[in-house]
């Protein structure tokens, strides 16, 4: 009894971590779209040199609050993986140390997140800094939030019950799964690059986007942002297809099912979202909600996996 108290314990502050680095990736976003992450200049772990900015503009408010952010999502970090290890150590079972290396993994990815954010400030490649780097920096910043976003989501579920692989998955299953998350990094990468060719090189109407997109003399960014909505058509259709297909396969299991229909509707209303974004020109607001939307869908579907992990699939006639 009271090792399972400790876990419901746990379990909930491990919601909390991922509920608050949510919450700090989607002030990221804000600071990208509001043209302030050169609000420190390019000083890391200082800003503009000072500990503690004076007479701070806009901007400095808006990147120092993210630093803030950041370090309080550290301590956050460290309190799940030393609670973690105290876990492991009174029961050295299975559970206990697949929660510990998840717990491990997540507070590495915040730290190379931190890393990726530092790179981006002290190379310059922040605001309106257009760079050749810039569009990797970019990438390479979205790519590893969703790992981190794995290692949160597992850890909490891990934690939230007795988790065992009832039968591990066909080798179809584990590719057609595995192209699922691929799609949905090649997205997010895609989206990355659109917006950030909206912020850096802004238009009045659709018209003038669209004549961008095609123009021989527009930058690179430019002319590849036309591959996100059509990656994010042919994405939404085959999750949509997955999700139902493990459902059918995972027969009565009620997690499955929860979690497909909850992946299918995030992602029919993403891509409702990232229309009404584009047609509006991408006001920060809507940024902050399609970049919100995107790490539902991604948390949605590493759910829906782990949870079909978990039972015994019916036999596929197909």
């Amino acid at each position: 009894m009271g090792q399972e108290t400790k876990l419901d314990r746990f379990a909930k502050y491990a919601w909390f971590a991922l509920a608050w680095n949510i919450v700090v990736i989607v002030w990221g976003v804000f600071l990208r779209a509001s043209k302030s992450g050169d609000g420190c200049g390019e000083h890391w772990l200082t800003c503009n040199g000072e500990l503690i900015p004076s007479a701070p503009q806009f901007k400095t408010v808006i990147e120092f609050s993210h630093r803030m952010t950041t370090a309080v999502d550290g301590i956050v970090m460290l309190i799940l993986v030393v609670w973690a290890v105290r876990i492991w150590m009174s029961s050295r079972d299975r559970r206990n140390r697949n929660i510990l290396i998840a717990a491990i993994g997540s507070l590495f990815f915040v730290i190379t997140e931190a890393a990726v954010g530092a790179g981006l400030v002290l190379t310059g490649n922040t605001a309106e800094a257009v760079t050749d780097a810039r569009p990797f920096w970019a990438m390479g910043h979205l790519i590893n939030t969703f790992i981190l976003l794995t290692f949160l989501t597992v850890t909490a579920w891990l934690a939230s019950g007795e988790r065992r692989v009832v039968k591990w998955p066909e080798t179809k299953v584990l590719l057609l799964i595995g192209l699922g998350f691929v799609l949905l990094f090649l997205v997010g990468m895609s989206g990355t690059l659109a917006a950030l060719s909206n912020m850096l090189f802004p238009s009045t109407s659709i018209a003038e986007g669209i004549a961008k997109d095609f123009s021989a003399t527009s930058n690179v960014i430019l002319r590849l942002r036309l591959s996100h909505p059509i990656l994010s058509i042919l994405t939404a259709v085959y999750l949509v297809f997955l999700a139902g297909w493990l459902k059918a396969r995972a027969g009565d299991a009620a997690d499955v099912r929860w979690w497909s229909g909850t992946l299918s509707l995030l992602v029919i209303v993403q891509v409702a979202f990232g229309a009404v974004t584009l047609l509006t020109l991408g006001p920060i607001v809507m940024q902050l909600g399609h970049l919100f939307l995107a790490d539902a869908v991604w948390i949605a579907k590493v759910m829906m996996t782990a949870y079909y992990f978990v039972v015994e699939p019916r036999e596929d006639s197909a």
